[in-house]
């Protein structure tokens, strides 16, 4: 499979689990820590390629990832699935809709746009009232996709028994939520410089891969460099994991940016 190549720069908006770390009214020593790493807002993507910026996902945090990279501009919205923690902060597209003067392009499977019908029903009611977000729909499925030139490639997981979507992009690709990848979908994945794959804690989880099925399936995966994300309290402190890990990974931290050529 080929797959075009152009520079994908990366920044890591945020890389907690869904109650984020600290978690709240929690005294354990993570969520304690003083060190920034081991703050973590609820996981997400911007992305600039091909002169677009997006986003995968748009959690609870959303508002404040957006106010602290200084966001002026964004194209399109990517949905990996319709959680709440990666879809909470899907209004406050609102000022984009303001500021560009244009509804959002949105993409997501039949499922989670019907949630997004559902969570945000006030948008769709179809009632012109100053203020509420405008949001385009664009329905996909786990085949590849051009949005605004820029191609994108779904990587279909599991989330337990839910269907999630992945995306490559270039030789990047970002796959979060995940405890399970059928064989057939590793061939989209061949070749990646930069993968970022879910690692929840050091024990097995039900949902999500534990670090140890994290490691093992960028090892699979083979790209050169991997980093994981909607990482939890559990897990432990940055500082003393990454030691651990195999050379070429690492855990992400939020404010964290990459470029993949």
């Amino acid at each position: 499979m080929h797959y075009i190549k152009f520079i994908v720069n990366i920044t890591f908006l945020g890389t907690g689990t869904s109650q984020g770390v600290p978690v709240i009214a929690c005294d354990c020593e993570v969520c304690a820590s003083t060190d920034v790493r081991d703050k973590r807002l609820r996981s997400s993507v911007l992305i600039e390629a091909n002169g677009k910026v997006f986003v995968i996902d748009t959690g609870p945090d959303f508002r404040q990832q957006m106010l602290r990279e200084n966001v002026k501009h964004l194209d399109f919205v990517l949905l990996t699935h319709d959680h709440r923690d990666h879809l909470a902060g899907l209004d406050d597209i609102r000022s984009f809709n303001w500021t560009q003067k244009k509804p959002m392009d949105l993409y997501g499977e039949k499922n989670v746009l019907e949630s997004v019908r559902h969570s945000f029903y006030y948008a769709f009611a179809g009632i012109d009232y100053p203020g509420i977000p405008e949001i385009e729909l664009h329905e996909i499925n786990h085949t590849p996709f051009s949005v605004q030139g820029i191609e994108i490639t779904p990587v279909r997981g599991f989330h337990f028994m839910l269907p999630v979507l992945g995306f490559r992009i270039g030789n990047f690709a970002y796959i979060t939520d995940v405890n399970r990848i059928p064989e057939d979908e590793f061939e989209k994945l061949s070749g990646l410089d930069v993968l970022v794959l879910n690692a929840l804690r050091i024990k097995k989880h039900m949902s999500h891969f534990c670090l140890e099925e994290a490691v093992d399936a960028a090892r699979q995966i083979n790209a050169h460099k991997t980093y994981f994300t909607h990482i939890s309290h559990l897990m432990g402190f940055q500082k003393n994991v990454n030691p651990c890990l195999p050379g070429n990974m690492a855990l992400a931290h939020d404010g964290l940016k990459i470029s993949v050529s």
